[in-house]
């Protein structure tokens, strides 16, 4: 989605011509000098021997990764955004001309090349082709759901159902919300809700409410007031504020995981904040790639202790000359991930 967001031209710090890809896993061939956090592989062709898997840019030096407080990172924010490694260099070309990265990583390659504070080495025993998601949607609705304290019990809206928003539910599931509420306009989403969060799931269509009648009114009526807590992955800034506004009075806590446009701006009352209610943010869940995606894949309550989906996601598989194809599955809203084989072009 953040790469077709970027294609479509819509991305004010879209650089062209670019390798986009964003989301993967795969083999560390060989380092530069002075890496130390990952190590080249040997291996055959023939094996499936995942080591790394990228994530969030996380240095462990800046003052962001230094303070304790947050998961972004400082280091190389500026270069990054405009489609350099850190040393101002690309190391992409066609015909003697540079071709931009991608968000650190370029996943849409055979070969990349990335910073050491963009790959992380994770277990072996996770099959690549399944733990490449890792990198991006579904950790950051693992995070954004898991690092909120009082989940368990509570009330939960979930806005978009997409992967990021089924990976919402499914966390609250795992977190035992008592009550799991999944609100978008495609009634395809139901099944998909369900599947990540249970039977007990309800789901609700803005489009098919009695006229005039606001998901948020409706939400607060049948909540007793509203959601103790509520997750906008759609990236709209009307929904965001509807999720808000389906919060509780005094302790509701509402927050946006979707990026909306270049140039969108969000709005609520005032009188929606000053009477308790929390509108926060999350950027990759608020999860410290490097230091806390290994235990994300191999973790108690995580992907290789069978609690955490993963494999569920992926319901479309391209080969690297049908990535094209893969874009057209998103748009048909039938595709929740699409794994890209690079191996096979």
């Amino acid at each position: 989605y953040s790469d077709e967001y970027t294609r479509s031209g819509k991305d004010s710090e879209g650089a062209f011509p670019v390798i986009l890809g964003h989301e993967g896993g795969g083999i560390v061939e060989s380092v530069g000098e002075g890496v130390t956090g990952v190590k080249p592989v040997k291996f055959h062709r023939s094996q499936k021997l995942p080591e790394s898997s990228n994530a969030l840019i996380e240095c462990r030096e800046c003052k962001f990764c230094k303070s304790g407080k947050t998961n972004l990172c400082g280091r190389v924010r500026a270069t990054q955004g405009q489609g350099l490694m850190p040393d101002g260099t690309t190391r992409f070309k066609s015909k003697g001309k540079d071709i931009y990265h991608f968000m650190g990583t370029s996943t849409f390659s055979q070969y990349t090349v990335v910073s050491e504070f963009s790959v992380v080495a994770i277990s072996p025993k996770a099959p690549l082709e399944k733990v490449c998601l890792l990198g991006c949607g579904i950790t950051t609705a693992w995070g954004a759901v898991t690092k909120l304290d009082g989940i368990e019990g509570s009330n939960v809206a979930v806005f978009g159902c997409g992967c990021i928003g089924l990976g919402c539910i499914n966390a609250a599931r795992i977190k035992k919300a008592g009550r799991i509420i999944a609100v978008d306009t495609n009634p395809k989403k139901e099944a998909w809700a369900k599947k990540f969060g249970g039977d007990g799931v309800e789901f609700v269509n803005p489009t098919q409410l009695p006229e005039g009648k606001r998901i948020q009114d409706f939400l607060v009526d049948i909540t007793d007031g509203g959601l103790d807590f509520t997750f906008d992955a759609t990236g709209n800034v009307q929904v965001m504020r509807a999720a808000l506004e389906a919060c509780h009075k005094g302790w509701g806590v509402s927050t946006i995981i979707g990026v909306a446009p270049a140039g969108h701006e969000i709005s609520t009352r005032p009188f929606q904040l000053v009477t308790g209610r929390t509108w926060r943010g999350s950027a990759f869940g608020g999860v410290k790639g490097r230091t806390e995606l290994p235990g994300i894949v191999e973790g108690k309550q995580h992907y290789l202790s069978g609690k955490m989906l993963v494999d569920e996601y992926v319901t479309h598989h391209r080969d690297l000359k049908e990535i094209q194809k893969g874009f057209e599955d998103m748009h048909q809203g039938e595709c929740i991930r699409c794994v890209v084989d690079m191996s096979k072009v």
